[in-house]
């Protein structure tokens, strides 16, 4: 059963979807771009922000322009550049979002051994980590970057404004995902995508995503994309031999209402910020006609079954049939005893 936070009826949070260049090859000059940010929006008043998917250090554009037996240099520079969680970069972040007393979901590249992960952390106003979960299944091209994540972290979660859930990019195209943050009675949605590639179409699939998760979960989606400016695009194309045609467009950062539609404009070029006041009552005025968790569901014929267990490649098991100390002579006792 859903826990969902109970606000005010005239609650309204201040969000912002932020469209921002990552610091091509640099996780700390990038990770010190988004503290700069996240200040910058806390003196505007924000309350809760969304930065892109894997911002930090950068999307895995490479991934997408060269062939796989020609991408081992930029992997491995991805590998060297990607967070561990916790670290100094996670930390500064944290105090960045207590400083601006702000709610903060962020896309990382998540270095964990020697694989990377797509990563969405999600800190409170106080700067505590409350959510680090790993997109589920990396799409397509990303198969050679990324590890898999789990559903240990495809929930919900409480923060000091809203109960916020998170998704990264295709993930939204998997009902059933998205279905569980529904149930779990999300109010935010913080839904991140890479930005400028795969040209204007993406741009128009993305909106469509978005705007649908709005109207079946009755919540705010606060969606973030990556910009690259000419002389990144300029960079990747001389580094990776691809046309820079290939890495454009795709852009479509913006927040939508709980009936679907978009609250101001979407910003499609240029880094920068769409920033709304979130009412709550819209939420209320949604679901009282359609809340597909609620009356609107019927659970005796469709429910949804999720095993969030932690992939763990070691289990501990409590009881061996004979003991470590004392080796073949207690397994010997054992195999007499059952004979």
């Amino acid at each position: 059963m859903k826990q969902q936070k109970q606000l005010n009826s005239g609650t309204a949070v201040k969000a912002a979807a932020v469209q921002i260049s990552p610091v091509l090859y640099s996780r700390q000059g990038t990770v010190e771009k988004v503290v700069n940010k996240i200040r910058d929006l806390g003196n505007k008043g924000v309350q809760f922000a969304v930065f892109p998917e894997t911002i930090i250090p950068y999307y895995p554009y490479f991934s997408f322009l060269q062939p796989p037996f020609m991408m081992g240099k930029e992997h491995q520079r991805l590998l060297e550049q990607s967070v561990t969680v916790p670290s100094e970069e996670t930390q500064a972040i944290g105090e960045a979002a207590k400083e601006a007393n702000m709610v903060v979901s962020i896309g990382i590249n998540e270095r964990d051994g020697g694989t990377i992960y797509n990563a969405q952390l999600l800190f409170d106003a106080d700067g505590t980590l409350l959510q680090h979960r790993r997109k589920l299944t990396p799409t397509y091209h990303e198969r050679m970057i990324w590890g898999q994540g789990d559903a240990s972290g495809l929930r919900a979660v409480d923060s000091k404004y809203a109960r916020i859930g998170q998704l990264a990019c295709w993930e939204h195209y998997l009902p059933l995902a998205r279905y569980a943050l529904i149930a779990d009675g999300e109010q935010i949605h913080a839904a991140m995508y890479p930005g400028s590639v795969f040209g204007p179409l993406f741009t128009h699939q993305t909106e469509m995503n978005v705007c649908q998760h709005a109207l079946e979960s009755a919540c705010f989606v606060v969606c973030a994309t990556a910009w690259l400016d000419a002389e990144q695009q300029a960079q990747l194309s001389k580094d990776t031999g691809a046309p820079i045609g290939t890495i454009s467009g795709g852009c479509f950062t913006a927040i939508v209402a709980p009936d679907g539609q978009l609250i101001g404009e979407a910003l499609k070029n240029g880094e920068g910020e769409v920033i709304a006041d979130l009412d709550f009552r819209l939420i209320d005025a949604r679901k009282r006609q359609m809340d597909a968790s609620g009356h609107y569901g019927r659970p005796e014929l469709l429910s949804l079954m999720i095993d969030r267990t932690p992939s763990n490649y070691v289990h501990e098991h409590k009881h061996f049939p004979y003991s470590l100390k004392n080796g073949t002579e207690t397994q010997k006792e054992t195999s007499n005893s059952i004979l």
